[in-house]
């Protein structure tokens, strides 16, 4: 692997899934001196060559204590991001729209030479409607699902972006799209972003699962976090740019996940789950809106030819083996040791359906 020596990286969002997997990775990796991670909550965690800073990009403040943080940087590997809360739109769009921003001028001011930023498959505008399950590589439109507040963030951001790169033609710009992530550490935080406090771990049991409905649309591509972190440090050490596609093998359908369950695929209707989802998200029994679930449905798989060839990278673990080390993490009820991952909220559930009402992050 091409390398440069001494590097000193910025990591946004450094507490979160992919924050906590990439400072692992670059705490072991030669090329890299040190590495500062922006948080909102600084943990007891801290892993080698590491040292914290706290921040929040939602606030005005924020881009003055940026622009003194990142002086001397490298890299910065912008990473925050707040999924929730999804019933409050303007808060996620505070911290991950004006943050991004924030950010941004922060780094044109302090003179840091390149940025890799987190962005997603949620970025890409519905797959091919033809019908056929052909892979999207970079090109292909990034406008989101505009009716969900994730993708249509994540595609704001893709012309933030291009505006940037225009202006600041000397900073190296690389984004990263990468499917959805798991690891065992992030099975709780997950469970709170997504499932909500109303679903017990118990559910993945296989003997507490006899069906999995299978749904027209059903089929999306998954990573583990680690092989994600793997490819962002290669993008920050690579002389690289532009957008890299990231998810590993096999795609996953009703079929696989069954297979994962010991359960039985049956066919149900999109619209009648949806109806379902909608009415829970109503009553605030859980965190995650039905357009998120229009947008799932839609997503196209990707081309990860660019990232293996351009910066050498295979992910190490298959789809299954993912799902299969997060299933049973989920199970157990596991975490790490900051505040995004953390096992249990004090409060526990109930904190949960507190602030899932309050419309709070």
């Amino acid at each position: 692997m091409t390398q440069t020596e001494g590097l000193r990286v910025v990591v946004t969002g450094a507490t979160g899934n992919v924050g906590t997997s990439v400072l692992r990775r670059l705490a072991h990796e030669p090329g890299v001196a040190s590495v500062l991670g922006l948080c909102r909550r600084v943990p007891a965690w801290t892993p080698a060559k590491t040292e914290w800073a706290s921040t929040d990009l939602g606030t005005p403040e924020a881009e003055a204590e940026l622009t003194g943080l990142l002086q001397g940087a490298d890299a910065v590997v912008h990473l925050a991001w707040l999924i929730q809360p999804a019933h409050t739109p303007r808060l996620t769009w505070r911290t991950n729209v004006e943050g991004s921003e924030r950010l941004l001028r922060a780094m044109a001011a302090a003179g840091v030479p390149a940025l890799v930023y987190s962005s997603s498959v949620g970025v890409y505008s519905p797959g091919p409607a033809d019908g056929q399950e052909r892979r999207v590589d970079e090109s292909w439109p990034t406008h989101g699902w505009p009716e969900a507040a994730y993708p249509r963030e994540k595609a704001y951001i893709e012309r933030l972006l291009d505006t940037f790169e225009r202006d600041h033609p000397g900073i190296r710009v690389v984004r990263m799209r990468p499917t959805f992530m798991f690891k065992r550490e992030s099975a709780m935080g997950q469970r709170r972003l997504f499932g909500g406090p109303a679903v017990p771990n118990a559910l993945v049991r296989p003997e507490l699962v006899p069906v999995v409905p299978d749904l027209a649309g059903l089929r999306f591509q998954v990573l583990h976090t680690d092989d994600a972190a793997d490819a962002f440090v290669r993008a920050v050490l690579r002389p690289v740019s532009g957008a890299f596609n990231l998810a590993c093998e096999p795609p996953v359908d009703a079929g696989v996940l069954a297979g994962l369950l010991a359960a039985r695929p049956v066919r149900v209707p999109a619209p009648a789950v949806r109806a379902a989802l909608a009415a829970a998200w109503r009553l605030r029994l859980v965190p995650s809106s039905p357009s998120l679930f229009d947008a799932f449905l839609r997503l196209p798989l990707m081309s990860t030819r660019r990232a293996r060839e351009e910066l050498e990278w295979a992910p190490a673990a298959s789809s299954t083996e993912t799902l299969t080390e997060f299933l049973a993490a989920f199970r157990r009820g596991e975490g790490m040791d900051t505040a995004p991952l953390r096992p249990r909220l004090p409060g526990g559930r109930l904190r949960e359906f507190a602030t899932i009402l309050r419309g709070r992050p």
